[in-house]
C-alpha cells in the first residue's frame, strides 16, 4: 500500500482497531446487517430479509460505525444512502460473508499456502478447486495456456489487441455487474464450447454465474478467485475437478481442467476477467484419484492450432 499522501488531498483518518482488543461480538451478524442494508437501502426490506428486527439492524450498524469511527449510511426522509466510507467498506464486507460461509461449511481450506475449495450436493454435482503455482504452466502440459500467458503479456491485457487475437477464440470473458459476474463472450474453440457444444455455449452469454450448474454456491466459489484477480490485476492458475452434464438435464460426467484467470481490459478500459481453460493431463489436487482423468470423455479437449 502506498504510504505517501497526495498533496492537498483531504484526509479523513479512521482510527484502526487495536490488535490488543478483541473483535466486536457477533461481528459476522453485524457485517451481514450492513451488507443487506447496503443492498436494499431500505430498513424494512433488510429486516425482512434478515428475519431480524429494526432495533437489531440499527444496533449492528451503529456498532460498526463506532468501531470504524465514521458513518456508513446517510439517512434522509427514511431513505438510506451509503457514505464514502460505506462504499469503500462494502466490497470487503461482501467478501468476508462469502468466505465465511465457505469456511464454516468446510468448503474452503488452504493446502501449502494455496486455496482449496470443495463442494458436493445431493444431485451428484461436485466441484473441487485447488489453486496452483503459475510455474506449473512451464511444464508444457498445455500449449494453449502457455500461449494465453504470452498473449496476455504482449497485449498488456487489452482484449482487442492484435497480440491477443491468436488466443481470443479459446477464452471466456466476464464483466462485473450489480448482479455479479456475467459472461460476455465464449470463444468458439474454447474448452467450454467443446464440452457443451457451440449452441449451448452461446446461451451462457449474459447469464450471471449463479444461474450456472451449482447455483449460488458455485458463484461463491468462483467469485473467490475472480475477485482476487480483479483486485491484483494479475493472474491466477487453478485446477478444477468436477462432475457436470454435457447437456441440460443430462447425467453428470467427470471433468478435470486447469484454468488461467487473467486481468484484462475492454476497449473502454473497464475491467475484463479473461479465463483460458484446458483439459488436465495430470492431477495436482490432494485426495483426488488419477483414475478420474481416465474416465473423462475423450473428446473433451482443446484442439489448439496457434
Amino acid at each position: 500500500m502506498n504510504q505517501h499522501l497526495i498533496a492537498n488531498e483531504p484526509v479523513n483518518p479512521v482510527p484502526p482497531l487495536s490488535l490488543k482488543e478483541p473483535a466486536p461480538p457477533l461481528l459476522f451478524e453485524m457485517i451481514r446487517s450492513f451488507v443487506t442494508l447496503a443492498n436494499t437501502l431500505n430498513l424494512s426490506h433488510a429486516v425482512a430479509e434478515l428475519n431480524s428486527t429494526r432495533q437489531t439492524v440499527r444496533r449492528h450498524i451503529q456498532q460498526l460505525e463506532d468501531a470504524m469511527g465514521a458513518p456508513l449510511f446517510e439517512i434522509d426522509a427514511r431513505r438510506y444512502t451509503l457514505t464514502q466510507t460505506g462504499v469503500d467498506a462494502l466490497p470487503a464486507a461482501r467478501d468476508i460473508l462469502a468466505r465465511s460461509k465457505l469456511w464454516i461449511e468446510g468448503k474452503s481450506r488452504h493446502m501449502q499456502g494455496l486455496q482449496r475449495l470443495s463442494y458436493e450436493d445431493k444431485t451428484g454435482w461436485s466441484f473441487y478447486q485447488q489453486q496452483q503455482p503459475l510455474s506449473l504452466l512451464w511444464d508444457g502440459e498445455s500449449p494453449m495456456l502457455q500461449a494465453a500467458l504470452d498473449a496476455w503479456t504482449e497485449s498488456r491485457g487489452l482484449l482487442e489487441s492484435e497480440a491477443f487475437r491468436i488466443i481470443r477464440p479459446y477464452v471466456l470473458v466476464y464483466r462485473d455487474s450489480p448482479s455479479g459476474w456475467i459472461c460476455t463472450e465464449v470463444g468458439e474453440k474454447s474448452f467450454y464450447t467443446r464440452w457443451w457444444g457451440w449452441a449451448n455455449a452461446r446461451s451462457s452469454i449474459g447469464r450471471p454465474l449463479k444461474q450456472f450448474t451449482g447455483g449460488p454456491d458455485f458463484e461463491d466459489m468462483l467469485n473467490y478467485a475472480f475477485r482476487e484477480v480483479q483486485a491484483t490485476k494479475g493472474l491466477r492458475l487453478d485446477e478444477v475437478v468436477t462432475r457436470v452434464p454435457r447437456e441440460e438435464g443430462g447425467t453428470p460426467m467427470p471433468l478435470a481442467y486447469k484454468r488461467l484467470l487473467m486481468a484484462g481490459r475492454f476497449p473502454d478500459k473497464s475491467f475484463a476477467l479473461i479465463a483460458a481453460i484446458d483439459r488436465s493431463s495430470t492431477l495436482n489436487i490432494a485426495g483426488v484419484d488419477r483414475a478420474f482423468l481416465d474416465s473423462m470423455p475423450a473428446d473433451a479437449k482443446v484442439n489448439f492450432d496457434g
